[in-house]
C-alpha cells in the first residue's frame, strides 16, 4: 500500500512540498531526502522512486551515448520523454497523489517499509 502524505515530516516540510523536492534534482535530490527525512514514508518513497527511476535514467542515457549517431538520434526523444516524467512526478507528489511508476514504484515502496 502506497503511503499518503499524511504526518509530519522530520524536516519540517509539508510532505507534499518535500516529496515534490525529492523529484527537483534527480537521483540527487531523491538521495538528500533519503538521508534527510526519518519518518515521513510518502516523502522516502518519492525520494526512493526518484533515486531508482533517475539511476535507471542516467544507465540508459549512457547506453544510448554508446551507439553513436543511432544513440544521439534516439537521445532527443529520450530526453523528451525524462523531461515529461520528471514534470509529471513532481506534479503528482505535490498534489499529494502517491503515484507509483510501474516496477520501479513497487520496488521503492519494498525499499521504505
Amino acid at each position: 500500500m502506497t503511503p499518503s502524505p499524511s504526518g509530519e515530516s522530520s524536516l519540517n516540510l509539508d510532505p507534499n512540498v518535500a516529496a515534490a523536492l525529492s523529484y527537483v534534482c534527480g537521483m540527487l535530490s531523491g538521495i538528500a531526502f533519503l538521508i534527510l527525512e526519518k519518518q515521513n514514508r510518502y516523502v522516502r518513497f518519492h525520494a526512493m522512486q526518484s533515486t531508482i527511476t533517475f539511476v535507471l535514467v542516467l544507465i540508459a542515457d549512457l547506453l544510448l551515448m554508446g551507439l553513436g549517431v543511432i544513440g544521439f538520434v534516439l537521445a532527443v526523444p529520450f530526453i523528451i520523454a525524462v523531461v515529461v516524467l520528471w514534470v509529471f512526478l513532481m506534479f503528482k507528489a505535490m498534489n499529494g497523489v502517491p503515484y507509483k511508476l510501474p516496477y520501479v514504484g513497487e520496488w521503492a515502496e519494498q525499499q521504505v517499509r
